[in-house]
């Protein structure tokens, strides 16, 4: 217990040293994107790289991705059904109350608590939450708010595409299947970097943390992170409880549902013309709570 209360702390210590750091000059605002890039497009890639190298990977666990792509659809759906008539908040709360942010937060966690089996489970899981947060839900939204009926998919495919980590995940998930592994300097290289991402994502967290938005808009802010949270409970629960996968597989599945909302959502929002200062208050408020669940629950389950 004490092990997993100072690992923890020690994430929340970083996230809080980049949050200071930040006030304080040291980094800027546009800095964030930096540090956003070299964790997705580098340390994040090669975590996925390392920690896949050499495991077995049956066909049978495919089933993971599509319990991240079906968590996903669930939370828009949910959001969609309790927002207000008004055809731009439903956007708004389809938008901003789904995805989860596993690459960029839940991934070190699961890279220090739970080994190799966490981060496969995560990346398995984490490839079928990336329809939802990389295109998906935006999509979804803007057909919403639009009044249109259009939904485009092509657009959710050219992003994926792009997206170094969903490449690394689809790439080494096939090397797995087929049994072939990386040569040794590829893998040592790619273990070097991984051991910077737990520290580069939570500080990256820390740089780009800030709650703005209209105060008046508080009744919003509680009601998408109740309807997020109460489902994303529930889930974490019965898929602990209830899925027949081996003990190491359910304890990842018990703090997956319980991340952060999509770290893109903000951004979707702001494209929207949406309320972006909300969405950045409910986007923040979301990673301080899903430290708190996660913790608890690797508290519980370990």
């Amino acid at each position: 217990m004490a092990e997993i209360l100072i690992k923890a702390a020690s994430f929340v210590a970083i996230i809080f040293m980049g949050y200071l750091l930040r006030k304080k000059g040291f980094f800027k605002e546009e800095d964030f994107h930096v540090l956003s890039k070299i964790v997705l497009k580098i340390t994040l890639p090669a975590a996925i790289v390392s920690n896949f190298s050499g495991a077995d990977v049956k066909v049978s666990l495919l089933i993971l991705s599509v319990i991240g792509l079906g968590g996903g659809l669930i939370l828009m759906a949910a959001a969609y059904l309790t927002a207000g008539k008004d055809r731009e908040e439903k956007a708004f709360f389809m938008l901003n109350a789904s995805g989860y942010n596993i690459g960029n937060f839940t991934m070190p966690f699961a890279q220090s608590f739970l080994g190799s089996a966490g981060v496969i489970t995560t990346s398995l899981f984490d490839a079928g939450n990336a329809f939802i947060c990389l295109g998906g839900a935006y999509s979804a939204a803007k057909m919403v708010k639009g009044g249109d009926g259009k939904f485009s998919l092509m657009p959710i495919v050219k992003t994926l595409v792009r997206s170094v980590p969903f490449d690394a995940y689809v790439l080494m998930t096939v090397l797995s299947l087929i049994h072939v592994s990386l040569p040794a300097p590829v893998i040592t290289f790619s273990g070097i970097l991984a051991g910077a991402n737990a520290f580069l994502a939570m500080l990256m967290m820390g740089v780009g943390f800030k709650i703005s938005g209209d105060t008046s808009q508080k009744g919003k802010i509680v009601k998408i992170l109740t309807v997020r949270y109460s489902i994303s409970i529930a889930m974490a629960a019965a898929l602990y409880f209830l899925m027949p996968l081996p003990l190491e597989y359910r304890q990842v599945l018990a703090i997956l549902p319980l991340s952060p909302i999509a770290s893109a959502a903000p951004a979707f929002t702001a494209d929207m013309k949406s309320d972006f200062g909300l969405a950045s208050a409910v986007n923040s408020i979301s990673i301080v709570i899903s430290i708190v669940l996660i913790t608890a629950t690797l508290l519980i389950i370990l």
